[in-house]
C-alpha cells in the first residue's frame, strides 16, 4: 500500500518533487519501526538496568507519590486527593495539585512490579512514548525509515536524557510524548477530497486529547502545549488563510481543557488554600536566575549553577544541531513536507533560543502563566521533535535503492546514540544515597515514618519545618498552641533534620491511635478523654477536611504554627472523625468534564463514516 498525492509539494515559489511514502509490505515496515523505537528505549535505560535507577532531583517526591497513590487504591479510593505520608505522616493535598498521569502510572507499575523496577520501567515507557510520538509526527512528511530515525533521535536527545537521569522529572519527561501529539494534530492536513466534516472532527478530537494529556502530565507542559498550539495555528493561518485550522485549534483546546476540568479546576481554584507561591520563592527556581549560562556569586546557588551550565550546554547543542540540520535540508532541498508543515517546526528553535536570554523577560512577564515555567530551558522539550525530524530529513536517503547509504546513516546514528547513553551514565546519572534509594525508602514507608513535605502545599501562614517526626495519631493537650517535638540536634540549629517527638518529652497528656477502619481520606479516633482539652491530630489542615466530634462539628480553634489540625474535645468517651469531602469546585469540575465528554462522544458520532461506507 502506498500513500502518494500528485508527487509535487508546494514550498514557497519552488515546486519540489515529493518522494512517495512507502509503508512496505502490508504493515510490516510500520511494526519494524515501532520495534526499533522500543529497542532504542531499552538501550537508553541500560545504565539503570546495570546500576539501578537514577536518584535525580525529583526522585523522592515521585516515589512517595507512587507509594501513597497505590495505598489509596488499595483502600478503594480510585482518585486520591490526600497523600498521607509527607510531613512525617501529617500528609498534604499533593494529588489535588500535581498532575495525575505519572503518579498513576507509577502506582500502577508498583502494583505489578517490584518497586526497584518501577522507576526503570516508567523511564522506559516515557522514553519509548517520546520516540513513538515523534515518529508518528514525522510520518506526515518522511518515509518510514526516516521517521523511525527521528523517533530515536528524539528519545536520545540531550534534554530527554537530562530529564530522565539528572532530574528524574518523570512528569516533564512525559512531555516528550504529549508535545509531539499537539504538533501532530495541529499540523495534520484535512482531507479535501472526502468527508471534510469528518477530518475536521478528527483533528478537533486529536487536539483535545493532546492538550488534555499535556496538562495531565505536568502543568508546565500544559502551559507550553497551549502556547505551542496557538503559535503553530497562527503561523499556519498566515500561510494558507484557513479558518478551519483556527476553529479546530480553538475547539480542541476548549474541549481538552474541559475534559480534564475535574482535575484542573480544583487545582487552580484551591491554590489560594495553600502557599503555592513557595514554588517560585526558591532562589534557584526563579526565572531571573536561570538565563543561559548564568552564574551567581551566592554560594547557595553553586550547585544550581552547575546544573544550569549542563542544561545550557544541552540547549546550545540542540539548537545548533537543529539549525545545522535546517541548513543541510535547504542545501539538499529536503525540507519535509510543504511550508505550512515544516515552517512552524523550523521556527521552534528560533523561539527556544530567544527565550533563553534576559531581553525576553518582558514576554515572560506579559504572557499569562509563562513565568510559571521558571526555567527557560524547559522549552527544550518542545524542541526535541523538530530537531529530530530535521536531522532525519537531512540525513536519511530518499531513494530506497541506496541501501549502503541507509546502512551507513543507521550505523552512524547508532554510534551517536550509544555515545549519548554513555555520557548520560557518566555525567548525568545520580547515585542513590541509602536513605533515597527504593531499598531505603520502602521500609521507612511501611514502618509509617513518613517523609519530608512540600512547601508549596502547606497551609497559608504555616511552617512545615516545625512538624516533628514520630507524632502519635492524636495528642491530648490543655493548650492548643503547645509545641510538639524538639530539635533533632540542639547543637546545630541550622540542621535540615526535622524536630522529633517522643513520649518522654511529656508534651502530651495522653496519646491515641487511629481506628483500624481509618484510611488516607478518613481518619477515626475513639478516645477516652480524662478532662476537657484539645486533640492535636497528626493531620494537616485543609478546607476539604470535615471534622466532627461525636457527630458534631467542633468550634474552630486558632491555627497552629505547624499547620496541624486542633480539635476541642469534652471529657468522656469521644469519637473524632475527619473525612475528605467533595467541595463545590470539585463538583463543578466534574460537571464540566462530563459535559465535555458528552461533547466528545457527540463529535465521534459525527465523525463516523456514512452508512453506505460502513456497509461495504
Amino acid at each position: 500500500m502506498k500513500r502518494q498525492g500528485s508527487g509535487i509539494r508546494d514550498q514557497g515559489s519552488a515546486r519540489v518533487p515529493q518522494v512517495p511514502r512507502t509503508w512496505g509490505s502490508g504493515n510490516s515496515s510500520r511494526f519494524k519501526g515501532i520495534g526499533v523505537i522500543l529497542f532504542a528505549a531499552s538501550v537508553a535505560i541500560v545504565p539503570e538496568l546495570i546500576h539501578g535507577n537514577s536518584c535525580g532531583h525529583d526522585f523522592d517526591f515521585h516515589l512517595v507519590s507512587w507509594f501513597d497513590a497505590l495505598t489509596s487504591w488499595q483502600h478503594g479510593i480510585l482518585y486520591p486527593h490526600w497523600a498521607p505520608s509527607p510531613n512525617y505522616g501529617a500528609g498534604e493535598p499533593r494529588f489535588v495539585f500535581y498532575s495525575p498521569l505519572t503518579w498513576m502510572m507509577g502506582a500502577a507499575l508498583g502494583a505489578l512490579l517490584p518497586w526497584t523496577l518501577v522507576p526503570i520501567a516508567l523511564t522506559f515507557l516515557l522514553l519509548a512514548g517520546t520516540g513513538l510520538a515523534t515518529r508518528a509526527l514525522a510520518r506526515h512528511a518522511l518515509s518510514d525509515g526516516a521517521a523511525t530515525l527521528a523517533g530515536c533521535a528524539a528519545l536520545f536527545s540531550g534534554y530527554s536524557l537530562f530529564t530522565a537521569y539528572e532530574r528524574t522529572a518523570f512528569a516533564e519527561l512525559a512531555g516528550g510524548f504529549t508535545i509531539p501529539l499537539v504538533l501532530y494534530f495541529a499540523l495534520r492536513e484535512t482531507n479535501s477530497e472526502k468527508a471534510d466534516r469528518r477530518s475536521f472532527v478528527v483533528n478537533v478530537l486529536g487536539v483535545a486529547v493532546a492538550i488534555a494529556l499535556c496538562w495531565l502530565s505536568n502543568p508546565t507542559v500544559g502551559v507550553m502545549g497551549c502556547y505551542l498550539l496557538a503559535a503553530v495555528t497562527v503561523i499556519v493561518f498566515a500561510i494558507d488563510r484557513s479558518w478551519a485550522r483556527v476553529m479546530q485549534a480553538a475547539a480542541g483546546a476548549v474541549l481538552g481543557m474541559g475534559l480534564i476540568a475535574a482535575y484542573l479546576l480544583p487545582a487552580a481554584y484551591e491554590q489560594h488554600w495553600v502557599d503555592i507561591q513557595k514554588v517560585t520563592e526558591d532562589k534557584g527556581q526563579t526565572l531571573e536566575n536561570n538565563w543561559l549560562f548564568a552564574t551567581h556569586a551566592d554560594p547557595d546557588l553553586a550547585y544550581h549553577d552547575t546544573v544550569l551550565h549542563t542544561a545550557s550546554s544541552i540547549a546550545v547543542s540542540m539548537i545548533a544541531i537543529t539549525f545545522c540540520a535546517l541548513l543541510l535540508c535547504r542545501w539538499r532541498n529536503r525540507f519535509p513536507g510543504p511550508a505550512r508543515w515544516f515552517l512552524p517546526l523550523a521556527l521552534i528553535p528560533v523561539a527556544a533560543l530567544l527565550l533563553q536570554f534576559p531581553f525576553s523577560r518582558p514576554l515572560w512577564n506579559l504572557l499569562p502563566e509563562l513565568r510559571f515555567l521558571q526555567f527557560p530551558w524547559r522549552w527544550l522539550v518542545v524542541l526535541e521533535a523538530p530537531m529530530a525530524i530535521f536531522v532525519a530529513a537531512a540525513l536519511w536517503p530518499r531513494d530506497r535503492t541506496h541501501h549502503l547509504q541507509r546502512f551507513t546513516v543507521a550505523v552512524a546514528a547508532a554510534a551517536v546514540f550509544l555515545t549519548l547513553t554513555t555520557w548520560a551514565a557518566k555525567d548525568l546519572f545520580q547515585l542513590c544515597d541509602d536513605g533515597d534509594a527504593v531499598s531505603g525508602m520502602l521500609p521507612a514507608y511501611r514502618a509509617g515514618q513518613g517523609f519530608i513535605g512540600t512547601y508549596e502545599y502547606e497551609p497559608i501562614g504555616a511552617d512545615i519545618s516545625l512538624i516533628p517526626a514520630g507524632l502519635p495519631e492524636a495528642c491530648l493537650v490543655a493548650d492548643p498552641s503547645t509545641v510538639l517535638g524538639k530539635p533533632a540536634n540542639d547543637n546545630d540549629p541550622d540542621s535540615d533534620a526535622p524536630p522529633t517527638w517522643t513520649a518522654a518529652q511529656d508534651s502530651c497528656q495522653a496519646t491515641y491511635a487511629a481506628s483500624p477502619d481509618s484510611n488516607p481520606e478518613h481518619l477515626k479516633i475513639v478516645a477516652t478523654i480524662p478532662q476537657p482539652g484539645f486533640l492535636i491530630l497528626k493531620l494537616r489542615t485543609f478546607p476539604a477536611w470535615q471534622v466532627k466530634v461525636n457527630g458534631v462539628t467542633p468550634v474552630p480553634v486558632p491555627a497552629r504554627a505547624d499547620g496541624l489540625m486542633v480539635v476541642p474535645v469534652p471529657a468522656g468517651q469521644d469519637t473524632i472523625t475527619a473525612d475528605w469531602t467533595t467541595t463545590s469546585d470539585v463538583l463543578l469540575g466534574r460537571a464540566l468534564s462530563a459535559l465535555s465528554l458528552l461533547g466528545l462522544l457527540g463529535m465521534l458520532f459525527l465523525a463516523r463514516p456514512p452508512m453506505r461506507q460502513r456497509l461495504k
